[in-house]
């Protein structure tokens, strides 16, 4: 790789990709690794716009839709990829998704005046485990679970691929205040020359390591890569464009009040006069008068012709 390698930042049919919010993959010619690299600008911050996270728990959010973006290759066609920590400290839940088009969401949950000047992984989530779903559309959901006992989050899904995979894997993860970013690394099935594959796994390993989280934060992904890299024949992959978009609809609020059951859902109607609904990643709220309720559970008959 040379350093007047630039990244693709527009696709084949000429839509505009941003380089503060985009993924994008890269070969190692010649070997049996693959990588990954993701930076969340804009993205991060229309997530972070309808919370009000403490610093600490916006950081380690930030980290977990970086992950989700790195993962999200998984996804070969549409679907949905999803990683998920639950635990027994003040931070219960952090959840970020991304769809096939890198449409990313998430939502953290938790009892934040209990965390006052706590920061590591293992102090905001206590005692927990990291789930990793992948439901591809049309096709079987699979997830795989593994305790989160590394320092941090990068440590937790190297030890997922280890497990779950069997894939050597490396991931760095960073964030501050307005960016996230990410890399991955990873060993492929290996080629007929063991020993060579070992060899070209142990030397990226040691480059790899070297990534601190301010280059991370700092440099584009060009400038990484080539920091690390300069020497070895890389392969940059056309830019992909990341941002934040809600699943939620008018339609989806209908069918979860839909399924609480009509003696409920009346009730409270009665009691309240007009339900309001606010989804809890995008604060998008979803009115429904008591006239709403009634013809949702008794919609009215079409004109017999």
């Amino acid at each position: 790789m040379t350093n007047n390698d630039t990244p693709h930042y527009s696709t084949q049919d000429g839509t505009e990709v941003s380089p503060k919010d985009c993924l994008q993959r890269f070969l190692f010619d010649g070997t049996d690794i693959r990588g990954e690299i993701t930076t969340l600008s804009a993205s991060y911050q229309d997530l972070l716009a309808n919370q009000q996270y403490p610093p600490q728990v916006a950081l380690l959010f930030g980290e977990f839709l970086a992950a989700v973006s790195l993962l999200s290759t998984t996804l070969k066609n549409t679907g949905m990829i999803t990683i998920q920590a639950q635990g027994d400290g003040p931070v219960s839940t952090v959840m970020a998704e991304c769809s096939h088009g890198n449409k990313l969401r998430g939502i953290v949950r938790g009892d934040f005046d209990k965390i006052e000047d706590l920061s590591s992984l293992r102090e905001l989530l206590g005692s927990a485990i990291l789930a990793i779903t992948i439901e591809p559309e049309g096709k079987e959901r699979y997830q795989g679970v593994v305790p989160l006992d590394g320092e941090n989050l990068s440590q937790c899904l190297e030890f997922y691929f280890y497990q779950s995979e069997q894939l050597p894997t490396k991931i760095k993860l960073a964030s501050n205040s307005e960016s996230a970013s990410g890399m991955l690394i990873q060993q492929l099935p290996s080629s007929a020359d063991a020993e060579k594959s070992a060899d070209d796994w142990q030397n990226m390993s040691v480059l790899f390591s070297t990534l601190s989280s301010t280059e991370q934060l700092q440099l584009s992904h060009n400038d990484q890569l080539y920091r690390l890299f300069h020497e070895q024949e890389l392969r940059l992959f056309e830019a992909q464009s990341i941002s934040f978009s809600c699943s939620c609809s008018r339609q989806r609020t209908e069918s979860a009040l839909i399924s609480l059951g009509r003696d409920e859902v009346v009730e409270m109607s009665v009691e309240q006069g007009l339900i309001m609904i606010t989804c809890e990643f995008c604060s998008q709220q979803y009115r429904f008068t008591e006239n709403d309720i009634y013809e949702l559970f008794d919609p009215p008959k079409p004109p017999i012709h």
